[in-house]
This record gives C-alpha cells, structure tokens and sequence, in this order.
C-alpha cells in the first residue's frame, strides 16, 4: 500500500510503498476513502505522543470501506462504509463495560499506538465494539470531518459540558475543534462567543453561529471582556487550542459555577499550564477534561447531521492529496488554515 511514513520524529514524511495489512481475528481492514489532517497529527510527527514508535504511518481521522474482515467480527462484512471513533475501547476493562470507551485502559489509537490512516489502508482492532455506520448521504470527506475534532467538541460541549440553549459558551481558539464547538453551541441554541487572533477566522466563525467574535490580540484581557460581555462570565468556556494562555483565559472567564472543558491537547511546552486554582475554588469552578467519543454516542449527532438540523461540510478547508499530505503535516503548527483539511484518497 501507499503511505505517508516518517521514521524520525521532526524528520522528512515521504510517500513509501509499505505491506498492505492483514486482519487478526477481532479486526477489519479498511480501505481509506478520505482522512482528515489534525494538529493532533503535528504532535505525533513532533515527538509529543509517547504512544508513538518509530517507524511510523499518521492520521486518525478516516473514514473508507471495509475491505477484509477477521473470523470472529460478527456485525460487519466487506464492503460496509464505516468510520470509527479515534480512541477504540478493547471491550473487557472497566472502562469498556461502563460504556467509556473512550478513556479504555487498553485503548488504541490509529495512527499513534498503531500505524494510521495516512495510507491506503488501515487496520481496526476490536471492530464489533468500535466501527460507526455511515449514513448512505454522507460523503467520506464529511466522515473525515467529523474525525476527531468534530466528535471530541460534541461530547465535550453536550455530555461534559452539559451545554444548555441560552447559555453563554466561550471558545478560545477557532481551528477545527474550535469552530466545531461553535457550530455544535450554536445549534443547540447557546450563545458562543470565538477567541482567536486571527480575524478571518473569526469572520468565519460569526458565519457558523458565532454571536460574538473577540480578537485576542486587540484585546488585553480576554476574559475581563467576556465577564463584561455576558454580565458576569460564560455558563461553559472550551480551550480549543491548547496553551497555557488560553486554558487560563478559558478558567477566568466563568461565571459562577461554571465550566471550563479542556479540549486542546497540552503538549509540549505547553503542558502543564499554572492554573488560577484562586478562583476555581472561590468561584466553585469546574475543570473537566473530555477525550474524543464513544461510538454509541454517535447517533444523535448524526440524526442532526442528516435532517440538516447541523452542517458539518461547512467546516472542510479544503481538500489535499495523499501526496500533499507531508508537507502540509510538518506545517501544520503555522495556523494558516481555516478549517478542517482532508486528505482524499483515491
């Protein structure tokens, strides 16, 4: 098979003719149609992710058609177009038979503790328990869209946030998971406020239901503004981004009782952020992580999805080649993209 394949961390990402995989007996193989490029791919390729050994093939984001099948899977056959959540539960831990996959203690993750989606093909372990059924409507490049970022900001925003219509939600940060939660916030009927610094980004999050839009670089305290803004702080805030700034700000801008959601990944220099502990306790803040989604969880997204209720395919960038794939990945710490950025592969 054809793949994107470093075997250096920070080194050259070269398309190499690789084996094509095989399946175990739980596992599928699936041919990828499309998959999205995430910053979480940028942190892999950076040497950020202890998941990762060297050599390595990236990308978690897919979407494509089963194309082999082990023994034991009883739910799936060849040629079903699937998806599947970027963190695949084994099954068996005490995570798993809670229904939290998503944090499983024996997790796999496509394209971090194993070779990912940035190929051809790719290989799914315990597939009865994780792969998702596309909709016939969906494109695969709107399923690459949802990846990661688009379902790490649904759980986070509806489940861990507990989001409800007419509460204020601050975004701080309005790349992929960003305008995610922006679109999710505002199809719910909240009212989403997007941070970023970068002003076409946030022309595009206003077209995506953002109700107010502040440039963090024209303005010296972020989260004074946005206490001023809603009359006392935001009900939830999302670090979108994953800085030592923007977890701050994110912290400081609640109300009372509020929540702040850690979505951005903190990697990195960016790891271990001081945290306004004052006024987490003064306040009776919460600080909740959230870590992608289970596939049980993804139906009532989808319902939204295909009654149009929510448009995903307004956040695709744009659309790049496999080949095009290395040099955007090594690239992908400048910002310069707006929106979610799709490798389609034919």
């Amino acid at each position: 098979m054809k793949a994107a394949y470093y075997e250096s961390f920070k080194g050259p990402v070269n398309i190499t003719q690789l084996p094509d995989p095989t399946p175990a007996a739980n596992e599928v193989i699936i041919q990828v149609k499309a998959t999205g490029l995430c910053r979480s791919d940028w942190h892999g390729w950076q040497g950020h992710d202890s998941d990762i050994h060297l050599p390595h093939v990236p990308g978690h984001e897919l979407a494509g058609v089963i194309a082999a099948i082990g023994n034991a899977v009883r739910k799936w056959k060849i040629g079903d177009r699937v998806t599947v959540p970027f963190c695949i539960g084994c099954g068996t831990c005490v995570q798993c038979t809670n229904g939290q996959q998503q944090i499983c203690d024996n997790y796999y993750q496509p394209g971090f503790t194993g070779w990912g989606s940035f190929a051809e093909y790719v290989r799914i372990p315990h597939a009865d328990g994780n792969l998702v059924r596309l909709p016939d409507s969906m494109d695969f490049t709107t399923a690459a869209v949802l990846g990661c970022r688009f379902i790490t900001a649904w759980r986070g925003v509806t489940t861990q946030g507990a989001l409800k219509a007419g509460d204020f939600i601050a975004i701080h940060g309005c790349g992929g998971v960003g305008l995610s939660a922006i679109m999710i916030a505002a199809t719910a009927g909240a009212i989403p406020i997007a941070v970023d610094i970068d002003e076409s980004k946030l022309a595009f999050a206003k077209t995506i239901g953002a109700a107010y839009t502040i440039n963090a670089k024209n303005v010296s305290n972020v989260p004074e503004a946005i206490q001023t803004l809603t009359k006392g702080g935001a009900h939830v805030s999302v670090d979108a981004l994953g800085s030592k700034e923007t977890c701050s700000n994110s912290i400081r801008c609640l109300r009372k009782q509020g929540k702040h959601i850690q979505l951005g990944l903190m990697a990195g220099s960016e790891s271990n952020p001081p945290l306004p502990m004052h006024e987490v306790i003064a306040k009776e803040l919460q600080i909740i992580g959230s870590h992608g989604m289970q596939a049980h969880q993804y139906p009532t997204m989808m319902e939204w999805i295909v009654s149009g209720k929510m448009n995903p395919d307004k956040l695709l960038g744009k659309i790049i080649t496999l080949e095009d794939s290395c040099k955007e990945l090594t690239d992908l710490n400048s910002f310069r993209n707006t929106g979610v950025t799709v490798i389609k592969i034919d």
